[in-house]
Order: structure tokens, then sequence, then C-alpha cells
């Protein structure tokens, strides 16, 4: 049963990593395509305001994935943590996209 419990939370876990690293990575990429125009100032300073949740979550998240190698316990715990900080990066992440999602129409 530990096992099983183990390996659940690892998988949460580390979906949740991936989740808040996809996040940050938007960012990343849509801070650079703002740098290199010239009317981005508003889109950067969107992207200045994000850091702190993405950083936040991508945090919460590899700390749960730590969690892992505890005990059974730490795993519930690690499942906690990973469920929301994945949640709230994917809503993050879904916010944002959808804000700058448009393209030529």
């Amino acid at each position: 049963m530990d096992t099983i419990v183990h390996l659940v939370a690892f998988i949460i876990a580390l979906a949740s990593v991936l989740a808040a690293l996809g996040h940050a990575g938007y960012l990343a990429l849509l801070n650079n395509a703002a740098n290199k125009r010239a009317g981005g100032g508003p889109i950067a300073e969107y992207v200045r305001s994000r850091w702190a949740i993405a950083g936040g979550t991508t945090a919460v998240s590899l700390f749960a994935l730590l969690l892992t190698a505890g005990g059974p316990a730490l795993d519930v715990i690690a499942i906690i943590l990973a469920v929301g900080s994945g949640a709230t990066a994917t809503k993050a992440l879904q916010s944002t996209q959808a804000k700058y999602r448009g393209g030529a129409r």
C-alpha cells in the first residue's frame, strides 16, 4: 500500500512540476517576444507581474516532489501541495494564454 501511495504522489508531483515549468516557460517566451517588439512594453510589464506566481508554484511543486522521498505521511502532504500548485499554475497559464492568444483572424 505504501508503494502505491508513493507512486501516486510521485506522479502527481511530477505533473505539478511540469505544469509550473510550462507556465514559467510560457512567460519567458512571451517576455522575450515583448522585448523584441517596439510596442511590447505593456506585455513585458504584465509578464513581470506574473513572475511571482510562476516562481511560487514552481517552488511549491519542487518541494512537493522532494517530499515524495519521505514516508507515506509526507506523500499525502506532497499530493496536497502538488495538486494545489499544479492547479494554480495551470489556471495562471490558461489565463495568460487567453489574454494574449489571438493571432491573425
